[in-house]
């Protein structure tokens, strides 16, 4: 059981309501910020336990940002904690907010759950985080449910939205102009899904580049040659290529020799 586990089922201050094996996953991707000098969003603020457990689990040098659209949660202000009340899915509001604040080395979209809500927040805060920060979207089973427009492969979900930035993450091996080298492709380091939530690492990425050291020990057999015994590998290989082209222009199964 990690520290904030153990704060969770100690707690007798303000109203936490947390998935248990969401503690995990927290502990992995923020224990390296503990005792620094960390800055932290979280957007839901609910009933305020969750910031204290943050300033907890941080220490005194974290400063805590919350979002929330209850004017109530104005009140639970304290020391290192400031609260802005507003909707997480006006992109307005939320532009205000970032010239409020510094750089963000984590940000916690703990919010309404809806799609719009999930999908703007990411789109206007992202660009909010560290090189070296962090950004963690939870209760995504929502994608999943019917009264927040869920659904499995359903579009508009933020599962969904989210399934592109795999694409993103690899897009510098991508010959197609419908997948481009985007920011996200130069500062996503990974990307970690978890039940209900993802978790994106950021960190500076250069173009991908491949070394070969040693010697080799044997020659790879070709087995294109068998098909087209006369014919040189660079021929085969534009063959090869020039098929599945047209096969991914159709989005069929790609072809290759066996």
């Amino acid at each position: 059981m990690n520290d904030l586990e153990k704060y969770f089922k100690q707690n007798d201050k303000k109203l936490i309501h947390k998935w248990m094996h969401y503690f995990e996953v927290y502990d992995r991707h923020f224990s390296k910020y503990r005792n620094k000098d960390v800055v932290i969003l979280e957007i839901g603020v609910s009933q305020g336990g969750s910031l204290q457990m943050w300033k907890d689990y941080f220490g005194d040098r974290a400063k805590i940002y919350g979002i929330d659209v209850n004017p109530k949660c104005k009140e639970l202000e304290e020391e290192n904690i400031k609260i802005f009340i507003g909707s997480q899915s006006d992109a307005k509001f939320l532009r205000e907010v970032k010239k409020q604040i510094p750089p963000l080395d984590i940000l916690i979209d703990d919010g309404g759950h809806t799609m719009v809500q999930q999908i703007v927040s990411f789109e206007e805060l992202f660009n909010c985080i560290k090189d070296d920060g962090v950004y963690l979207c939870e209760d995504l089973h929502t994608s999943y449910w019917l009264k927040y427009g869920g659904g499995h492969k359903r579009r508009g979900t933020f599962i969904e939205y989210s399934k592109n930035f795999i694409d993103y993450l690899n897009a510098y091996h991508s010959k197609q102009r419908t997948l481009k080298v985007n920011e996200f492709t130069k500062s996503v380091f990974s990307i970690h899904y978890y039940d209900s939530i993802v978790v994106l690492e950021k960190r500076p990425i250069e173009p991908p580049r491949h070394e070969m050291t040693g010697t080799p020990s044997f020659e790879y057999p070709s087995n294109s040659k068998s098909f087209f015994p006369k014919l040189k590998e660079k021929t085969i290989l534009a063959i090869i290529s020039g098929i599945n082209k047209v096969l991914r222009f159709f989005r069929l199964s790609g072809f290759i020799w066996k």
